[in-house]
């Protein structure tokens, strides 16, 4: 298997109008919570893709960005699409560009890089998806046909568009996700495409217990800021490292005042689990915690939200298909596990053949150095345009 050579040429000769325009995207910023940012960063991406001949459906949202799918290629019978998933949400509120300027320059070990909030998760991935898809039209046109799916909300669940993601995807032969490689050239991972991901749940525990004055009438009150504690220690108990199950009790709170007995204390709990299996067992734990004082009480609520992605069959034969070509491009390929969840979560979940992490490689995600590696981003649009191409 090899890669034809005008791919990387198509790829080299727009590289810098696509440029262009991640920086436009990067400029146009869009936290998820504002739907009409998101939106604007929506309309870019749609109008880029109508340029390539690309069909449009949008499915408008309350309270939300639109989820919008971009259509490449004639359907044919007996012929699944291809999926490429990504989001245009991100996590940085409006006025992050004032502090945290687009540039493009050298890092301190003088590695060019490309800067921004969003630059890196995911807006290049986005990019780099529309400019594969120029270049493979222009190389011969598509086998079947290739949806692009932008997703408003990834950074906050995917409450809107996960009922879309799966519905789409069920009827794909294979998911292309967009996200950021694992890990950096020169580190275990270097780059890697993701071939497994953890599942990811939120839980939160509301105890109740009985205020009082604590120093007129101590022994009347019943703590629920105590009680919450010994639970805690009870979580904590329950993560698994030799199954890749942990359990994080992120945020907590309670109380009024020092001097009061607390009657009320809450508690918020990330969970990941790398197996599907694991699931009922974490819940039937957190629904079946008791409190030690009969005279408080326990509300337990939330759950597991994104499945496990689990290197399965048809992942591995995705990567083995990718180390390939990438070697014709003179490129190596690795793959690796990770503890974050995408929305590739919920692909590989309905049992689709899911390969995640194939977006731009960088650092910073979600953090103030969010940055790219920009010599990486050319060779991996062409592996990418490269994979598009192949998916016979």
């Amino acid at each position: 298997m090899s890669s034809d050579p005008h791919l990387q040429s198509v790829l080299t000769e727009t590289s810098d109008r696509w440029l262009a325009r991640l920086r436009e995207l990067v400029e146009c910023e869009s936290p998820t919570e504002d739907a009409a940012a998101v939106n604007r960063a929506m309309d870019m991406a749609i109008a880029w893709a109508e340029e390539l001949g690309g069909r449009v459906v949008r499915h408008p949202q309350t309270g939300y960005g639109d989820v919008v799918e971009l259509w490449f290629g004639e359907h044919a019978a007996g012929c699944k699409p291809l999926m490429l998933l990504g989001h245009l949400d991100t996590v940085w509120p409006r006025v992050t560009l004032a502090g945290m300027p687009w540039r493009q320059e050298a890092d301190a070990q003088g590695r060019m890089r490309l800067w921004g909030p969003g630059v890196l998760d995911m807006k290049a991935g986005v990019i780099m998806a529309l400019a594969a898809m120029e270049a493979v039209q222009q190389n011969g046109g598509l086998s079947r046909p290739v949806v692009l799916l932008l997703n408003p909300d990834e950074e906050t669940g995917s409450e809107v568009s996960r009922p879309h993601t799966e519905r789409i995807a069920h009827d794909c032969e294979a998911v292309f996700v967009l996200e950021p490689a694992q890990g950096l050239p020169g580190t275990a991972d270097d780059a890697a495409y993701k071939t497994a991901r953890k599942g990811v749940g939120q839980y939160r525990l509301d105890v109740t217990g009985l205020a009082s004055h604590s120093g007129v009438d101590f022994t009347r009150g019943r703590s629920a800021v105590l009680e919450l504690a010994r639970l805690l220690l009870k979580v904590e108990q329950f993560t698994d490292l030799e199954t890749g199950l942990t359990v994080n009790p992120g945020v907590i709170g309670g109380g009024t005042r020092s001097n009061v007995i607390a009657a009320h204390a809450w508690a918020e709990v990330d969970v990941r689990i790398a197996r599907a299996a694991d699931a009922e067992r974490v819940d039937r734990f957190f629904h079946g915690l008791t409190v030690d004082d009969p005279a408080c009480s326990l509300q337990v609520s939330g759950g597991i939200n994104r499945p496990p992605m689990e290197r399965g069959e048809g992942t591995v034969r995705l990567f083995e298909q990718a180390r390939s070509l990438a070697a014709s491009l003179g490129m190596e390929l690795k793959e690796a596990a990770t503890g974050g969840g995408s929305d590739g979560n919920f692909t590989a979940g309905i049992g689709v053949p899911t390969l995640d992490g194939m977006g731009a490689v960088g650092e910073g995600a979600h953090a103030a150095h969010e940055s790219l590696l920009l010599d990486h981003l050319l060779p991996r649009t062409v592996l990418l345009a490269a994979m598009i191409a192949s998916s016979e």
